[in-house]
């Protein structure tokens, strides 16, 4: 038996919520860049007052691209446990720009050295399905056959499935193979990493993620995955030869499965999202004149622990001492 250990997912959602203060001001306003950017200034303050050792593997890009939050970063107090971060300050931009539900922010974490580094790889192919259904599916397989057998699993029929899909020139033929098989669709223009949090969330009408997004993504959403019981297969899928290319010279297994476990290889993950424009999976920044709401979701994967945080901001106090101008 273990005494009650630090949750780090406690620290995580500060980065989240500030971020996602942040950037909402910029809600619908047309400025992709300024809301991203002010999501990122505010999470790499909050970092400062976390107590890890960190380095982003998964972050806004490479140093010369990206002045904070750039893949290879340290961030945290430098005391404390050595992990691996993922970060999105605002997991779908163009969501936040003009104003369409379910931007948010999102941090994950795990011990360092377990999470994959997705390298030159900007796509994969995804599934991702709840825990009842997680030894049910291939990845292989064909679309009617996986959700016949996900029905199967929840106890429902085939025509009381909700799919998630990336409205995408690229799943045509998909969408057209779900609505063949009977099952109902979600169509989103962005935000895979929500699709995949909202397919093993309990609480949420869809049932199944299917098709192809990022890879960044799929890493940071499987720290979440895990921690809920769910499953996702993924593999590799360059969208553009270059990709192909730069793959297959540094001798990657384009053909390899991926699930979380090989994802994020350790049970000590910490998750933490915060809504930014709202929506049916998690509602938004609400300003209201002298301070703000919040809400988030909150995981820690060793215990299965789930928060859902509603919070409140005074700025009279907050902005006493915050470096941060939320106000």
């Amino acid at each position: 038996m273990e005494t009650p250990q630090r949750n780090l997912a406690l620290d995580l959602v500060r980065t989240t919520e500030a971020a996602a203060l942040a950037s909402a001001r910029w809600l619908g306003k047309g400025d992709k860049k300024s809301g991203d950017q002010a999501a990122v200034d505010a999470m790499r303050l909050s970092f400062n007052a976390v107590h890890i050792q960190g380095t982003i593997v998964i972050g806004e890009g490479e140093k010369d691209k990206a002045p904070m939050l750039y893949n290879g970063e340290k961030i945290g107090t430098g005391s404390g446990p050595a992990v691996d971060v993922a970060v999105d300050p605002v997991e779908g931009t163009k969501l936040l720009a003009f104003g369409r539900p379910n931007a948010i922010s999102v941090v994950g974490m795990a011990p360092s050295g377990t999470m994959y580094d997705p390298g030159p790889s900007y796509y994969m192919q995804k599934l991702v399905v709840p825990s009842k259904a997680r030894d049910v599916v291939d990845l292989d397989a064909s679309v009617k056959d996986n959700l016949n057998k996900i029905a199967h699993a929840l106890g429902k029929d085939i025509d009381d499935l909700v799919v998630f899909v990336l409205d995408k020139p690229r799943h045509q033929d998909l969408i057209q193979d779900i609505r063949d098989a009977g099952a109902r669709i979600q169509l989103h223009t962005d935000g895979d990493v929500a699709g995949a949090l909202m397919a093993v969330d309990p609480e949420s009408e869809v049932d199944v993620m299917i098709g192809t997004g990022g890879t960044p993504e799929g890493v940071l959403s499987a720290c979440a995955i895990k921690a809920l019981g769910g499953e996702m297969y993924a593999r590799l899928d360059p969208q553009k030869d270059e990709e192909k290319q730069n793959l297959e010279q540094i001798g990657t297994d384009l053909t390899k499965i991926f699930t979380v476990d090989t994802l994020v290889n350790s049970e000590e993950v910490f998750f933490s999202a915060t809504g930014i424009s709202g929506g049916t999976f998690l509602s938004g920044v609400t300003y209201t004149g002298n301070g703000a709401l919040t809400h988030s979701l909150v995981m820690r994967g060793k215990t299965g622990t789930t928060r859902r945080i509603s919070a409140s901001h005074s700025w009279d106090k907050l902005m006493r001492f915050s470096a941060v101008d939320y106000d």
